[in-house]
């Protein structure tokens, strides 16, 4: 089974299926992993500016490029706009913001990150309430945000522009309007997205995993608060076995399923060591039957971790994706 290293997108770009994701990483050690990541071969970089790291990936990636043209051509940037300026006329302010921190003359990629929105509290980008609860901002005209994020890719300063964790009616309703580059959204062997990744298909939108490994991180966090039991996906047995097998690591072979699955990934790491195994994902190949077991395993909307529900509230938003039906 061959595979692209790519997606095609619009004017001859290409985006890379393997990245490097940099959410909760702190700046000083995102420095020092970006700068093993580019030694291992990753040329494709996921930020956001709601993960308040933007600038020490800028510098990261400013080293390597050396004001040299040729170089900065190599790499595909991604960032998003924060739920703070999800309103049309707040578009502008933030991507300018995030242009500024990244150093960078454009972004290849720019998100609209969530659907739902905060209120626009300046120099705050997780505004909360006394009682702990999030501001939102109950008005958010999800196709408006959608129009200005837009006219950013007529000015020249963006590549390209997708969207991120919206669901199957929100993508469609943008899409009306024009299709997304992208879509990035959970996805991991517990939490397959089948018919997410379906209309996604059907539309010729190309879908970004992002949490591929489960996001252990967020999962530990998310038990201490909610007391709810969050499998590590590196110790599935069946996983293990298959790792075995291959003689490749269990992060590997999850890696490899969702390129098989026909989507991209952005796993994160800070161990160089990881680094290098989660890009060296393209010498071996899964069979039918290994497949069908990791396939086996899809636990559908109960495999999710990041339903957002640590913004306390959000289910209340008119734009919050994850409503049951």
């Amino acid at each position: 089974m061959s595979i692209s290293k790519y997606f095609e997108l619009d004017g001859g770009d290409r985006m890379p299926r393997i990245g490097f994701g940099t959410w909760q990483a702190p700046p000083d050690i995102l420095e020092k992993s970006v700068e093993a990541a580019l030694e291992a071969g990753y040329r494709h970089f996921d930020s956001a500016r709601a993960y308040e790291n933007e600038a020490a990936l800028g510098r990261a990636l400013n080293r390597w490029i050396g004001g040299d043209p040729a170089k900065r051509k190599e790499l595909f940037v991604v960032t998003k706009l924060p739920p703070g300026g999800n309103r049309p006329e707040l578009v502008e302010e933030y991507f300018n913001a995030s242009l500024r921190d990244l150093g960078l003359e454009y972004i290849d990629l720019y998100l609209l990150h969530v659907p739902f929105g905060f209120e626009h509290i300046p120099g705050d980008l997780h505004p909360k309430n006394p009682d702990g609860s999030m501001k939102f901002d109950y008005k958010t005209d999800l196709v408006g945000v959608w129009k200005a994020i837009l006219k950013l890719k007529e000015s020249g300063r963006v590549r390209h522009v997708g969207i991120s964790n919206m669901n199957q009616e929100q993508i469609k309703r943008l899409c009306a309007v024009a299709k997304p580059a992208c879509l990035q959204v959970e996805v991991h062997v517990l939490h397959q997205q089948k018919p997410l990744i379906a209309t996604a298909n059907e539309l010729g939108i190309p879908v970004v995993a992002y949490s591929p490994l489960g996001s252990k991180a967020l999962a530990d966090a998310l038990a201490a608060k909610t007391g709810r039991t969050y499998p590590n996906l590196l110790e599935i047995p069946e996983v293990q076995k298959i790792a075995k097998t291959h003689s490749r690591t269990p992060a590997q072979i999850l890696l490899r399923f969702l390129l098989q699955h026909g989507v991209a990934s952005i796993p994160k790491s800070t161990d160089p060591t990881r680094i290098k195994q989660n890009i060296s994902v393209w010498d071996f190949e899964l069979s039918k039957k290994e497949m069908e077991e990791l396939h086996a395993l899809d636990r559908g909307e109960e495999g999710r971790i990041c339903d957002f529900l640590f913004f306390i509230g959000v289910e209340k938003h008119p734009e919050y994706p994850f409503k049951k039906q």
